[in-house]
């Protein structure tokens, strides 16, 4: 039996042996820690703060909402006291007003009266945007908004997306290896929104031990399978899975939903099992720990909130001092200046790296090899639009459909000219969108 893929696609060495058998460690933040909720973790409008400074909040606590649609509110991780509302820097690189609470290491929980409801497709999309879930594989797209598709949207087809193919990440991994049946209940409650649509778990078969425990658990559930996919970067872009898993083609500006499939990413169905059976909102990542730099790389279970430096030092420090700090995969992650910064819904890890793995290779003159769209997942041209970037010439970057970029990074990776493709396309890409449209 062939191994499901997509077309194109580079493929890096994956460095998942690091953490891969490492059980997921739980870091519990100290008591007095200073934790810090940026009100904007997510795609879409950014949340406004609901409590005070001075104020005491409980854990599961939302506090921060707004009446926005496209958002997902926030909610304390921990019990203690609002100390200010402050601007902090989030691990994208941005800004956001956020809310600091003193943990007063009591753990005491909010409890919330969730509304009877579930039953219904209006109850179930309640319970989980009142969670605050949003997409966890890395956009964070309010995962209520994705379940409640446009209207005339015949879905057909739930997708699991548990290929993670970013080297050196293994968070998805161990979920599923240590959680499994939560997963499956977790897609079976999303099924009950679309009740005749089928369910796909797509898992690269760089996770064997995995996929033989899903295929057991989902044995005897007729609406939900497996998918073996031959591992691949980026296979767990949303359209390369939708392509593999189903061979439909997602058009250009459209949506999965308009070829009647949705995604959610592994952790994304396990925090809606979470939220609907045990009432629990958003307020945990897990998160790998991986690079030569790390005294005791791994997966560690830690609370939004937490500073990435205080989950750093917990798990052990840096044995050497790194060259470069990833936050994220190294295909797609965001480098970073300063560990001072909160955990957020869509940390997935934090990656060290010494002098010698860190070297930025110099940029050399294109030799016109057609490697980067040989190998480009979208089937774009990365050679014309870098040239469209640096030019800043809009017109042709938009003909050259550079908007449909899913900024995989791909064509830097095989490029032997070494030019910063998907750096140059990415940041053109975002200063086009974020003009004001007139």
């Amino acid at each position: 039996m062939s191994l499901l893929t997509f077309k194109r696609g580079v493929h890096p060495p994956d460095n998942k042996w690091i953490t891969m058998d490492k059980p997921i460690v739980t870091i519990p933040p100290e008591n007095g820690a200073l934790m810090a909720y940026p009100v904007s973790q997510h795609l879409g409008a950014p949340c406004k703060p609901i409590v005070e400074v001075g104020e005491r909040v409980l854990m599961y606590q939302k506090i921060a909402d707004t009446d926005a649609f496209v958002s997902a509110p926030v909610h304390s991780s921990v019990s203690g006291t609002v100390k200010e509302i402050r601007k902090t820097l989030t691990p994208n690189g941005t800004f956001s007003d956020a809310i600091i609470i003193e943990n007063d290491g009591g753990n005491e929980k909010y409890v919330n009266s969730a509304e009877a409801g579930a039953a219904t497709n209006e109850g179930l999309l309640k319970i989980i945007r009142e969670a605050g879930i949003v997409g966890l594989g890395g956009a964070g797209f309010p995962t209520h908004v994705k379940l409640n598709p446009p209207k005339g949207s015949v879905i057909d087809t739930v997708v699991v997306n548990a290929a993670e193919c970013e080297p050196y990440l293994t968070t998805d991994y161990r979920v599923m290896m240590e959680d499994s049946k939560a997963l499956v209940e977790g897609l079976q409650i999303i099924l009950k929104l679309f009740p005749s649509a089928k369910g796909i778990i797509g898992i690269e078969t760089n996770k064997m031990k995995a996929i033989e425990i899903l295929e057991s658990l989902c044995n005897g559930i007729p609406e939900i399978s497996v998918a073996r996919l031959k591992p691949k970067f980026p296979q767990g872009s949303e359209k390369q899975l939708i392509s593999a898993c189903t061979n439909r083609e997602v058009p250009s500006g459209g949506l999965p939903a308009h070829v009647g499939v949705i995604v959610d990413n592994v952790d994304t169905v396990m925090a809606v099992q979470r939220a609907v059976v045990h009432n629990m909102p958003l307020v945990r990542r897990v998160i790998t720990l991986s690079g030569s730099c790390f005294n005791n790389p791994g997966n560690y279970r830690a609370r939004i909130g937490l500073s990435y430096r205080a989950l750093i030092d917990a798990a052990g420090g840096f044995k050497e001092e790194p060259a470069k700090i990833i936050s994220g995969g190294p295909m797609m992650g965001v480098a970073m200046y300063d560990l001072d910064i909160p955990i957020i819904k869509t940390s997935s890890a934090i990656l060290a790296f010494n002098k010698e793995e860190a070297v930025l290779p110099e940029e050399r003159n294109c030799i016109r090899c057609a490697k980067c769209v040989d190998h480009c997942p979208m089937g774009l041209m990365p050679v014309e639009l870098n040239k469209n970037a640096i030019y800043k010439d809009e017109v042709l970057f938009k003909k050259y459909n550079g908007l449909d970029c899913v900024e995989c990074g791909s064509c830097s990776y095989i490029c032997p000219a070494k030019r910063h493709l998907a750096q140059s396309i990415r940041s053109f890409k975002r200063a086009i969108l974020s003009k004001p449209k007139s």
